[in-house]
């Protein structure tokens, strides 16, 4: 089935139905979603729909090099123009041993990190150290980023393997199977020949239009193809969890 397929299948799992007009009098292009809980509109200008350039106002009293290194810390995910510019003037202040130290751990990073040849996770050496480590079970942990290897590895409750996607499927964005570790992946099952590979894919839509994927994808191999259970977490309450987790919650139950 065509990755459009199954997109289209996980978003009629989600919603009652898709509905869309335009005010072209007001200038404003709407769009109105209905999914099972909630109903959103999205209001989006035609200038907007071009190039969008985000700019900080600058100060003449910031010298060039602080301005540079704000511009600089602004581009990381998470940090917005006046973290950037907390951490500029606490990195003026530090002494210069230890923004040195910043400095070369940075460089260290870029220069001697790379991708394993087997599972694609981040590592110093080739293989990594959970590849090489004859301990492991002989299982497979799909996972979209080499973030999510350190977050399960982290449980001490899955003593297997993994392999990095880096990323998930996602049309809109441009990213089909042909530009992830898919076709790695394949030549890996058919080398290693696992007992189980585990798709830890997000369970958002490109997440779950990935694991789709891989399920029909590798069944065929006469492999078990698993997904984690979802559902409440733990210490959460019913009366705020929405629909779908609680779907799930009751769909994926296990005797006590």
């Amino acid at each position: 089935m065509a990755v459009l397929d199954i997109l289209r299948e996980k978003w009629l799992e989600r919603s009652v139905s898709v509905e869309s007009n335009s005010d072209m009098l007001g200038g404003i292009m709407r769009r109105t979603w209905v999914p099972r809980r909630q109903t959103r509109t999205v209001s989006i200008a035609p200038n907007a729909l071009g190039s969008v350039a985000v700019s900080m106002r600058r100060s003449s009293a910031t010298a060039e090099p602080v301005a540079r290194l704000v511009d600089e810390l602004a581009k990381m995910p998470g940090i917005g123009p006046k973290t950037a510019s907390r951490l500029a003037y606490y990195l003026l202040r530090t002494s210069r041993d230890d923004a040195i130290g910043l400095a070369e751990a940075i460089m260290a990073v870029k220069e001697r990190i790379r991708l394993c040849s087997n599972c694609f996770n981040t590592t110093e050496a080739d293989p990594c150290n959970i590849c090489s480590d004859t301990g492991r079970e002989n299982r497979i942990c799909v996972v979209e980023q080499p973030l999510d290897v350190v977050a399960i590895d982290r449980t001490n409750e899955y003593r297997g393997r993994f392999h990095v996607l880096h990323g998930a499927i996602s049309p809109v964005d441009g990213i089909g199977p042909d530009k992830l570790r898919i076709r790695e992946l394949q030549e890996r099952i058919v080398r290693e020949s696992p007992e189980e590979v585990i798709v830890f894919t997000n369970l958002d839509l490109p997440g779950e239009a990935t694991a789709t994927y891989l399920h029909r994808l590798l069944t065929p191999l006469g492999i078990t193809v698993t997904r984690p259970a979802s559902g409440l977490p733990v210490g959460g309450d019913l009366e705020y969890a929405d629909d779908m987790t609680l779907g799930r919650a009751m769909v994926g139950r296990r005797a006590l």
